[in-house]
């Protein structure tokens, strides 16, 4: 594993260059978020007035240059205006930093004067052995290590999904959304202009990472193609990896181009390029994150047949619907199906979608999800619920919850619970627990058919 990004995401110590002592500048949101986070490494605020820095009553001494710092520095964050970008990325070089997250912006976006500049720092890190993440960054985060060395928001939900940002404004509201709509993350990265890090250098750090499952990439373009598709081919054979690709249409093409500077490229060859990749592409930020609870949460499914628990007709159907179009095979052999008779009354239907019907209480759904489990013909399990007076959905969370957990969690599950308030608490509970719920049958069943598509994609290249 490359030194440099094991630096970027376990450091040991980090300096944060142009840290403020003012609530409200960027320098002081740096030093909150890594105090607040819990970072267990040594932090050296760096100053050039030399100022007292306190965070939540806990006093940190600045130094006015990074080479006053006593100890070795794995990483620098650095925050000060881009005019002193050089001068304190040759300081860092001389203190023998790893990595370098360049957060000030001010470079390739602005033109050719920017990338310039831009090259020329590349060129400067690389002569003392270091790496460039940015400029033009909001930070990152490694969840694990209880890193957060970002201006965005502080209580990230650890979890399994790593997500890089071309983008920075968009990657900080997708931290927000995450932590709203309990999506545990391993690692966010904001890759900004990427005049070195680039997103095949993550994706091979996270092919790695233990702590990763699956990747998720907000792009707006690539600097080398050729190298990006080779190495997310090589990844997406053990990680899937999903991709929101934006400037789709010309003129959003040419809003990528001034944003961070980059190239989007026609968008057939990157459409056909991710196909021979087994990269998934989502086409909005929604659909992007229901794959990721999938794909980030559930293991691979051993076969093809699936089955749909439901008490209502109508989200059965439009499940079923939903099925046929993404290419999910329904498990139909009655004789298997038949036990489900056994949690259902006489009026209901054990033909899949299995109707165990609006009088479905706790008993029914518990022994219906534990015999759909248990069985080894049937692959995955979509359990789905419309709210009733007869079952509080928090209480078939819970049921779910202790089933998956009893059965050893071998075979894919999602759950879609439609209804009010104690609905979102349930679903919320769900997906605390790493078990995708939604509150729509189609996008549980969307986001297992993304499981399934990465899932015979590797499979066709094991054959090949």
């Amino acid at each position: 594993m490359d030194r440099n990004l094991e630096a970027l995401f376990r450091p040991k110590s980090i300096a944060v260059i142009g840290a403020s002592e003012k609530p409200g500048k960027i320098g002081y949101a740096v030093m909150k978020n890594l105090v607040e986070y819990g970072y267990e490494g040594k932090i050296y605020p760096v100053n050039i007035k030399g100022v007292e820095i306190e965070i939540n009553g806990k006093k940190f001494k600045s130094y006015r240059s990074i080479l006053d710092v006593p100890d070795e520095v794995d990483m620098a964050v650095i925050v000060v205006p881009a005019k002193f970008v050089p001068q304190v990325v040759e300081e860092a070089g001389k203190k023998g930093v790893k990595v370098l997250p360049i957060i000030s912006s001010g470079f390739g976006e602005l033109g050719e004067e920017g990338k310039k500049v831009e090259r020329q720092i590349v060129e400067t890190a690389h002569k003392y052995g270091m790496r460039i993440l940015g400029p033009n960054i909001f930070g990152v985060v490694y969840t694990p290590a209880k890193m957060n060395a970002t201006f965005g928001p502080t209580d990230v939900m650890p979890g399994n999904l790593a997500l890089i940002s071309q983008s920075g404004a968009l990657g900080i509201a997708l931290m927000g959304w995450t932590i709203l709509e309990k999506v545990g993350l391993s690692a966010v990265v904001s890759v900004g202009n990427k005049s070195d890090i680039d997103d095949a250098d993550l994706l091979e750090f996270f092919k790695e990472d233990e702590n990763t499952k699956a990747i998720l990439i907000y792009m707006e373009g690539v600097k080398d193609g050729r190298r990006f598709m080779e190495v997310a081919r090589e990844v997406s054979k053990e990680k899937p990896i999903i991709i929101i690709k934006a400037g789709r249409s010309e003129r959003g093409a040419k809003a990528a181009a001034s944003h961070t500077g980059s190239l989007a490229g026609a968008d057939k060859i990157y459409e056909a390029a991710f196909k021979q990749s087994g990269v998934l592409r989502a086409l909005t930020i929604g659909e992007a994150f229901d794959w990721a609870r999938t794909l980030s949460n559930l293991p691979e499914p051993e076969g093809e047949n699936v089955v749909i628990l439901t008490n209502g007709g109508g989200i059965g159907v439009m499940a079923t619907d939903a099925a046929e179009e993404e290419g999910l095979h329904l498990y139909d052999n009655l004789e298997d199906l038949k036990v489900f008779a056994n949690h259902m009354p006489p009026f209901g239907s054990y033909k899949n979608p299995v109707d165990l019907t609006g009088m479905a209480g706790a008993e029914s759904y518990e022994g219906a999800v534990r015999d759909a489990l248990a069985n080894p013909n049937m692959h995955s399990i979509a359990v789905l619920y419309c709210q009733t007076a007869v079952l509080d959905p928090r209480d078939l969370a819970k049921i779910v919850i202790r089933e998956y957990n009893e059965s050893g969690r071998k075979k894919p599950l999602v759950v879609a619970i439609v209804g009010g308030i104690e609905a979102k608490e349930a679903i919320d509970m769900l997906n605390e627990e790493g078990i995708p719920a939604y509150p729509e049958p189609e996008r549980a069943i969307k986001s297992l058919a993304a499981l399934y598509r990465w899932s015979r994609w590797k499979a066709k290249q094991r054959r090949e």
